[in-house]
């Protein structure tokens, strides 16, 4: 078993971390926020996800996880590093790299004074030629020495999805790893070997861009779904049982995953990936029309959302579900809290209730994030559903934390569903009928 230190105990950071553990690896968690670092070794999650709570805490009390700030001290006492440090967008779109920067240059001046074999292993997404341009020139320099068979650098994208992140941990489409010697693929595929799945072993710019590759088309289907249900509400139509339908194509669909329309995709993964695909697309003087239309047409989605309240002229509104997703706490990028920062500047009395959001849990990004864009969300959230019901004239439900109350049956007043209102039409819900056609002789 390896002995690991996992940089940014974030959303990915610490499921990996976590996961790590319970495989049997011994796991040092490194973090730059004191808060994340005593909450980690107090077994505490720093940040809501499902089943993350007692895996976590069962591996500190078994000690083979701990974290600490030590950058020193955690290469001394390991033989790779996995960086898992935000990756957010810049001011005109660009991705960010200058977390990922100081780790690897702190890692390196560590590994200096350290003079050891060792593996560093990029987490975080980042686009093709930054490993190889950037942060390889900027490791070499901080250690004082090339690359080579006792010292490496490689790339591992992770496919977690927040809400669902321990369960797509142990069943990944694939395991993927970027590498330029069989040594260093070997030595990161050794950390999954508990991991049932096929393992994928490509160049470093090829791994980074399957990573974008897959988000760009998640963002697609998501906006494509979308697009659709908005025709099927205008022409009368359900949108829901016209995407059934075509997502029971296996053979030219690809699959049902993302294609259903809803409402608009948002987090700190899809929004800051496309941009970055289309920032560097614009330097290089490239015309990716549909990349380019993805966000334009998602805050389209936004806006209809926003007419749909609007127009039913209510003022006080409990909105239902502000993390971009279900099931967790991030609110970076979610359309949500736009959608809310926009009612409250049209004058709306908002209150919001979504059991995953906790402000004294927020950390980092994510609470830098509603701090500028909803400074004063602790006078919006509301503990328990029963005071929204009292507080509201309109409600709108937003993602599947609506899934765990009957509002439909406790609140007398007006509902709009996010989650279907923008893509069916006023028909009836169509059900599909299933028939076994026996095939001719």
């Amino acid at each position: 078993m390896a002995r690991v230190a996992v940089f940014g105990m974030g959303y990915v950071g610490c499921v990996t971390a976590a996961c790590l553990a319970q495989d049997g690896h011994w796991v040092l968690g490194v973090d730059i926020d004191a808060a994340k670092i005593s909450e980690v070794n107090s077994g505490i999650p720093p940040i809501s996800e499902p089943h993350l709570d007692e895996l976590l805490s069962d591996q500190v009390k078994a000690g083979r996880l701990r974290a600490t700030a030590d950058v020193a001290a955690a290469v001394a006492e390991t033989e790779l590093a996995l960086i898992a440090v935000g990756t957010p967008s810049g001011d005109d779109g660009s991705v960010s790299i200058s977390g990922v920067e100081r780790v690897v240059r702190s890692v390196g001046e560590a590994l200096k004074a350290a003079s050891k074999p060792y593996r560093v292993v990029i987490r975080s997404t980042l686009l093709p030629g930054i490993l190889e341009d950037r942060l390889r020139p900027t490791l070499e320099k901080a250690v004082g020495r090339s690359l080579g068979p006792d010292f490496g650098l490689c790339n591992n994208p992770e496919f977690l999805r927040e809400s669902s992140a321990v369960k797509d941990y142990y069943q990944p489409p694939y395991v993927l790893v970027g590498a330029d010697s069989p040594e260093d693929a070997a030595a990161v595929l050794e950390l999954y070997n508990k991991v049932q799945a096929e393992k994928h072993v490509t160049d470093t710019r090829t791994a980074a861009l399957v990573k974008y590759a897959c988000n760009a088309f998640h963002a697609l289907k998501v906006s494509f779904a979308n697009e659709i249900g908005s025709l099927a509400k205008a022409l009368g139509a359900d949108g829901h049982a016209v995407m059934d339908l075509v997502c029971k194509d296996r053979k030219l669909n690809v699959s049902a995953a993302y294609l259903r329309p809803g409402f608009a995709f948002g987090g700190s993964c899809l929004p800051k990936d496309l941009r970055a695909l289309n920032r560097y697309a614009e330097q290089q003087a490239l015309r990716l029309s549909l990349l380019a239309s993805i966000l334009p047409s998602n805050e389209s989605h936004l806006k209809r959302a926003l007419k749909l309240i609007r127009d039913t002229g209510r003022r006080r509104i409990g909105v239902v579900g502000l993390s971009f997703k279900a099931g967790t706490d991030d609110l970076r990028e979610s359309p949500m809290v736009e959608l809310v920062e926009t009612l409250i500047g049209w004058g709306c009395d908002v209150k919001i209730f979504d059991p995953n959001v906790m402000l004294t849990r927020l950390r980092g990004r994510n609470l830098a994030y509603i701090d500028q864009h909803l400074p004063h969300l602790a006078n919006l959230l509301i503990p328990k559903p029963m005071l929204l019901l009292s507080h509201a004239e309109l409600l709108v439900l937003c993602t599947d934390a609506a899934s765990e109350y009957d509002w439909q049956g406790q609140f007398s007043g007006s509902i709009i569903d996010l989650r279907k209102d923008l893509v069916q039409g006023k028909t009836p819900k169509a059900t599909l009928v299933s028939s076994a056609i026996p095939s001719e002789s």
